[in-house]
Order: structure tokens, then sequence, then C-alpha cells
């Protein structure tokens, strides 16, 4: 019978006969059959195993695997069968709480005593149940009316950090030739110094009116919601010549779900379950840099 899906465990640590029995052993469960794909490989840091899947899994079976696979500190993928790793072109990714650690609006919020307000609406909106990003986001900026511009200084030097592997992922997919594009609804401020940081081609995001050195409490412009991230996305692979199976997308929260939804690889970092559920890969014990093991 032809696969149809190829499976792929990441871990920090070998993999190990019994993970892949246990594995193989729940499948066949589920009337699917695993076969391994090539020998265990590693690049010094991660290791990763592959197999060919003859059955179509729906959603409680990937999720069932993946919880096998979490027991022995593994990341389980699930991969299209046709998927060519050379033809990723295009690395799209969000900002807040995937390429950082942070969600940089509940921290400028902190400055005016509004952060347990501001990060309420951030986590309802990241679960997706505020449906409207440009009204979630419009709610949360005019709560920062009257913080002063250098707080957003302040959060860049003192609170932002890149997340485990985000700085070998960049470096490896301009390696590869990749082109990176990063895709926020978040600030400007903070999405260009990442920008002059990590060497991304391109930047979107969202940019706050300053006036007399203080937020107004409003954005400048259109919001970048998760329609326009997916637009961005679609832009930059035109320009290249390529469709969005060429790319590879990496969020964390709802509004990062259209721009994913049929790209080559959907890679949910440390995600929302809403996200997790519908992404070819959830890393939630890897580094970003493990997706480098998907592309290669």
């Amino acid at each position: 019978m032809p696969s149809h899906q190829t499976l792929v465990a990441l871990s920090r640590d070998r993999i190990s006969e019994k993970f892949i029995f246990k594995l193989k052993d729940l499948a066949l469960g589920f009337g699917a059959t695993l076969h391994t794909q090539g020998d265990q490989i590693s690049n010094g840091i991660y290791h990763s195993a592959r197999w060919e899947c003859n059955h179509h899994l729906d959603t409680p079976q990937r999720e069932a695997l993946r919880n096998t696979a979490a027991n022995f500190n593994s990341d389980l993928c699930f991969l299209k069968t046709d998927l060519d790793p050379k033809a990723i072109r295009v690395l799209a990714m969000d900002m807040d709480s995937t390429l950082i650690n942070i969600e940089c609006i509940d921290e400028i919020a902190d400055f005016t005593g509004k952060k347990s307000a501001v990060a309420e609406i951030t986590e309802a909106t990241m679960r997706g149940e505020i449906k409207d990003f440009k009204e979630s986001l419009r709610r949360r900026v005019a709560l920062l009316e009257g913080v002063h511009a250098d707080a957003l200084e302040a959060v860049y030097r003192e609170r932002l950090r890149p997340n485990p592997g985000a700085i070998e992922l960049l470096a490896g997919a301009h390696q590869r030739g990749l082109y990176t594009l990063l895709v926020s609804g978040g600030f400007t401020f903070f999405t260009e110094k990442l920008r002059e940081q990590l060497g991304f081609k391109q930047t979107q995001a969202n940019t706050l009116e300053i006036i007399d050195g203080k937020l107004t409490g409003k954005v400048l412009g259109d919001i970048v919601d998760g329609a326009a991230k997916a637009a961005h996305l679609d832009l930059a692979c035109q320009a290249l010549g390529v469709d969005k199976s060429n790319a590879i997308t990496m969020g964390d929260g709802a509004n990062d779900l259209i721009m994913m939804n049929g790209s080559g690889i959907s890679v949910a970092y440390q995600a929302k379950p809403v996200v997790k559920e519908k992404a070819d890969a959830a890393f939630d014990r890897v580094g970003l840099d493990a997706a480098l093991l998907l592309i290669t």
C-alpha cells in the first residue's frame, strides 16, 4: 500500500528501540503500519528517525502517537510523503512566543501596571477564543496610552531573548539560501531590531503611534493579522517564483494558522492546543533549530 504520511521523531537523546516498538505497536492498533525509513540521524544536537505510514491518521490518532513520543522526551512530526526538503525555499515565522521568549505587548503593559489585563486578552486571542485579532490588538494597545517610548528599548534590552535554537535556525536557513520572513502581529520596533540581529530578509509588523515621546494607544496603518501574515508569505513566494508549498512556517497562536495552512511544513512551537492539532510538527522538547532536520 502507498504511504500516506512520513512520521519524524525528534529528540535531544538517541531514539530508543523501546520507543520505536511502542510507537509501531500503537500505530498497529489504528490499523497502520510504520516502516522504518533509513537510519537514525543526528546533527550533534538532535536525533531524528523516520517512518513511512500506510494509513491516514486522524487527529486523535496523531495526538495519541505524539503523547507516546512525549513519554520518551521526543517530539513527533507528520510530514507529507511527497515533500522534497530541497524544494523548501522560504522560512516564515511569527515573533512573539515563537522566535522570542515573550509577548512584547504584555511586557510593555507592565510599565503601566496593566500587564495582567493585557495578557488576559493576549492569551484568549492566541487560544482562538477572541476571533477578531484586529479588535483584540486595538483593545490591548489602547491600554498602553501614556507609556514612555523608552519602555520599548527597556523591554528589548532587559526582557526579550531569542528562544532556544533561534539563532542557529536562522544561520542554518541562510546557509541553505532560504528567504527568511518574520511576520508578526507585534511591533516594528522589535522586528527591526531582530532583523538587524538575526539577518531576516524581510519583516512585517505593526507600528505604534508615538507622539512627544509617548505611546498614544493607537496603531498606525493597516494591522498585521492572520490574513495579512498569510498574504505577506504568498507575496514573498511569488517574488521567488514558488508557492506556499515551498515554505516552512512556524507559529504558536491561532492567528498563525492561516499562514501555516497549506505550507510545505508547518511547525507549532510551544504552541496553543488548537495550533498543535493542525500543525505538521509540534516542538515542545526540541529547539527551533530542530526544524533544520526536517529540511535536510
